[in-house]
């Protein structure tokens, strides 16, 4: 072997381990992304739920009225709102998504709106 198919084969090694590396590094980030999506689509539904609770309760003829509760309300609401503008992350684990002809990501059903 002449001195240039070792460099050659020295390069052609480095950059096989560099590629495998990369490729771990890249599985293990989209996994970690994914986990990540399936926790905050969890944090959504939990806020939801409770939204829709807390709504219910100061809707009773006992409850109505009360300014603890309605404020208690308003702000579960303005979390509910703010926690969406994450959507997109929670989205890649969700099931009624699909990605459409342009790459992009349409939901194949609508949302209930939240509470």
């Amino acid at each position: 072997m002449s001195r240039f198919e070792i460099i050659l084969s020295a390069i052609l090694f480095i950059s096989m381990l560099f590629n495998i590396g990369v490729f771990i590094y890249a599985r293990a980030a989209i996994s970690r992304l994914l986990f990540v999506s399936e926790e905050l689509g969890d944090l959504q539904d939990m806020i939801n739920s409770f939204a829709r609770h807390l709504k219910t309760v100061y809707e009773l003829d006992s409850f109505y009225g009360d300014e603890t509760l309605n404020g208690l309300l308003k702000h579960a609401i303005s979390f509910n709102e703010q926690l969406e503008t994450f959507e997109f992350i929670y989205s890649l684990t969700e099931e009624g998504e699909r990605i459409d002809d342009n790459g992009e990501y349409s939901e194949e059903e609508e949302k209930a709106p939240p509470a």
